[in-house]
């Protein structure tokens, strides 16, 4: 996680860091692996985005809410930058802390999760 801390966080333990963080004030998340792969978590509390990336540089690709209505501000970057998401875009934060789990545990988005593709 990017609490500058070295020690590895178990997949089943990465929804409560994540609600720890969030409870603190910090709304945006980078989980990095071994390899050169990343796990983007940004929230407004209610929705999240969650962009898993191959590689700096990497577009990514993206969890998405297919028929959500509406769009969500509040979505604040460490530097500061308060972004807004049509709520599609996003996902409740119940199923992002789901798909982060999975993904930190298989390195795989889950079988019945909805992702765009940014490449």
């Amino acid at each position: 996680m990017n609490d500058d801390s070295p020690v590895p966080v178990s997949s089943v333990l990465v929804p409560q860091a994540l609600q720890s963080r969030i409870d603190s004030g910090q709304l945006e998340t980078w989980l990095t692996s071994s390899s050169v792969r990343s796990l983007a978590v940004v929230t407004n509390t209610k929705r999240a985005m969650v962009m898993l990336l191959e590689g700096e540089g990497d577009p990514g690709e993206h969890a998405v809410d297919p028929g959500a209505q509406g769009s969500s501000d509040g979505f604040v970057l460490s530097n500061g930058q308060d972004d807004e998401y049509l709520d599609e875009e996003t996902v409740p934060l119940v199923e992002a802390f789901r798909l982060v789990e999975h993904i930190v545990g298989t390195g795989s988005w889950p079988t019945d999760a909805h992702w765009a593709v940014d490449r």
